[in-house]
């Protein structure tokens, strides 16, 4: 198989940050729960959390940083205790155009935790929900037992704050139950939309579809089933040169709890930072041209019809 090295320097597209419009910062590592696709392997028994401290570099680099998306993940972002303290002073910054919460769904139900759909609401964030499927059985087999009937109750809260159904977004993102790729992301949104609508009455924006990174939890059950090889064979072989023009990595930074800076959430999972240093010594304008740290789990990125964290590159 060649490596994605190979492939790049084939298409002759060499991959630069050429432009930052997302700030995605991760804050923590702590889930509610433990789903069998996360790259970054969280879940209840970790405790990695970003400080005040490390929120305020955050803030300072975003205030700093020129018109910008902030897209905020984990683990369940949900879980910090810092993040509504984040959200409002992040909503004071007139460059800062969109707030974006990667939320599982689950978590808005737990004690400590049911305040935060109203809060997001009153701060106009953007929600991007985990919701591998519209069908129980396959969000049982990915999150757990019990999960999707909560997933479905948040969903309907939301949009009766007004989520999905005005000026609030509300997107749903799908992941692969297994070793494949997602399908067309127009006909999966059609097919949620129809399924959740008709069954339960629920509406939502846009439908994500974003592809399985070969590392972390998917990765160990991968080679569990014998199917590692197979998976990443098809990846590279799958993979369109176009692609590589739409990388995320081009125009975002990711940040982790302590600080410390990557092109990706996905290089983040592997230990790979794009410089030295941390978020309180670094500005924008050091990281631009510089080249991604690349591997071969990025022909996950450029297969098919590409993938990112807003989704497919194919609309």
């Amino acid at each position: 198989m060649r490596s994605f090295q190979e492939f790049v320097d084939g298409a002759g597209q060499p991959l630069v940050r050429d432009g930052f419009n997302v700030f995605q910062v991760n804050m923590g590592y702590v889930c509610n729960l433990r789903c069998r696709h996360c790259h970054l392997e969280a879940g209840p028994d970790r405790r990695e959390a970003m400080s005040r401290e490390v929120v305020d570099d955050c803030l300072r680099f975003a205030a700093a940083a020129g018109t910008i998306d902030v897209d905020i993940t984990g683990g369940a972002p949900e879980a910090n205790e810092n993040l509504t303290y984040f959200i409002g002073e992040l909503r004071r910054l007139p460059n800062v155009k969109r707030i974006i919460v990667r939320s599982n769904l689950a978590i808005l139900e737990e004690p400590g935790k049911t305040h935060l759909p109203e809060f997001f609401a009153d701060h106009g964030v953007e929600i991007v929900s985990s919701m591998p499927c519209y069908l129980e059985d396959n969000v049982a087999a990915q999150r757990g037992e019990g999960i999707y009937g909560k997933n479905i109750g948040v969903l309907q809260r939301l949009n009766e704050l007004g989520f999905g159904t005005g000026k609030l977004k509300l997107h749903l993102v799908y992941n692969p139950g297994g070793a494949y790729l997602p399908g067309p992301q127009a006909e999966l949104e059609a097919d949620y939309k129809k399924n959740l609508g008709d069954s339960f009455g629920i509406r939502f924006d846009s439908l994500f579809t974003i592809a399985n990174m070969p590392i972390g939890r998917f990765r160990s059950d991968l080679e569990d089933q014998g199917q590692l090889a197979g998976y990443t064979d098809m990846l590279a072989e799958s993979s369109n040169a176009r692609n590589l023009a739409q990388v995320m990595c081009r125009s975002q930074i990711s940040v982790d709890w302590q600080g410390r800076l990557f092109d990706c959430d996905f290089n983040q999972a592997l230990g790979q930072p794009a410089v030295e240093g941390t978020i309180g010594n670094v500005t924008v304008k050091d990281l631009m041209g510089l080249p991604i740290r690349c591997g071969d789990h990025c022909f996950a990125c450029t297969a098919g019809s590409g993938s990112s964290c807003q989704g497919s590159f194919d609309k």
